[in-house]
């Protein structure tokens, strides 16, 4: 509670006081009754109630979130030249009275989804655009009073500006600006766009009326039943397409996969034959080089000695008589 509260409470008990000893007063005139001490007690308690309440009327206090335009029948300009920004202040009683304004942002919707927006009904923009297509645009706006140009806005103004300046204001520009795009552009393409072309317009107008925007939010975008019909039937049938497109491809990567798999498995083959070709050629040239070298490691001795040997494994000792010719003819050694 501030000071001026304060004062003003003990204004209101003051009087009260002062009604109820007139109200004893009374009764006890009616009585015929002494009334010396209460008529210096309601005399006494009607000036205290005046001064209070003139002080009271006197001091204004101004909230941290506010400022006010001082109306004053003072000087003959009607207006104080500068606003009462927050904290306390004197006024001239009776003179002089604060229009208060909140600085802190404010915020108007207006949107097709009921309670959501500042009136309980229906209230988004309908907008034709550009291709004749019928669009249903929700948005917010936000502002503010600006603190310099208040006095300004309570002359052209007073407290009507959001219902007599924001509210038509915006849903002029949405309309004007939006109807300059087809419909593919404002939900796609060029969204951001308009968005940006509305908040500098609702901007300049707001600063010619003594406000401020703080931002400009496009909530929604609806269309007609007829025109959402034939864009849900256009999705269904790009996804049947990205769908046809997307089984030719798999098909394609699983020829793909199995020409590449054949020519593996051809590759493969050719490899093995030819290793095996390697393989023979070089195990050919090695018997080749075994039979060269045991063609020249053989001598007519080591033939004979051989040739004992397959004789008999177990025979160690010949005896041959005297004269006689060998059992067997040696081989003969002299052959090429």
């Amino acid at each position: 509670m501030n000071i001026a509260s304060l004062l003003q409470g003990i204004a209101s008990f003051a009087w009260m006081a002062v009604i109820g000893v007139f109200a004893a007063i009374f009764m006890r005139t009616s009585r015929n009754q002494p009334v010396k001490g209460l008529s210096t007690a309601v005399v006494v308690l009607l000036v205290a109630a005046v001064l209070l309440t003139s002080a009271s009327a006197s001091i204004v206090f101004i909230e941290p979130d506010e400022l006010a335009v001082v109306v004053t029948v003072i000087g003959g300009k009607g207006i104080r030249s500068e606003t009462l920004t927050a904290g306390l202040h004197w006024i001239v009683p009776f003179a002089e009275r604060v229009e208060r304004y909140s600085i802190l942002n404010q915020t108007y919707t207006m949107s097709s989804v009921q309670d959501e927006g500042q009136l309980a009904s229906e209230d988004s923009i309908q907008v034709r655009t550009k291709d004749g297509q019928q669009v249903y645009i929700d948005a917010s706006v936000i502002y503010a009073v600006d603190p310099l140009k208040a006095i300004d806005l309570y002359r052209t103004w007073r407290f009507v500006y959001e219902d007599g300046l924001v509210r038509p204001q915006a849903r002029g520009v949405i309309r004007d600006v939006a109807s300059q795009y087809g419909v593919e552009e404002i939900v796609s393409s060029k969204r951001t766009e308009m968005q940006l072309a509305i908040t500098e317009e609702l901007t300049r107008i707001l600063l010619a009326n003594n406000l401020v925007l703080r931002d400009f939010v496009l909530r929604n975008i609806r269309f007609s039943d007829e025109y959402a019909l034939a864009v849900e039937q256009k999705q269904i049938a790009e996804q049947q397409a990205q769908q046809a497109k997307f089984v030719v491809e798999s098909k394609k990567q699983e020829a793909e996969q199995a020409r590449q798999v054949a020519q593996g498995q051809a590759d493969a083959a050719v490899i093995a034959a030819t290793g095996a070709a390697d393989a023979r050629l070089i195990e050919s040239q090695a018997e080749a080089r075994a039979n060269q070298l045991l063609s020249q490691s053989l001598t007519p001795t080591l033939l004979q000695y051989q040739y004992i040997l397959k004789l008999a494994p177990g025979v160690q000792t010949i005896f041959i008589p005297s004269g006689n010719q060998f059992i067997l003819p040696l081989p003969d050694t002299t052959a090429p």
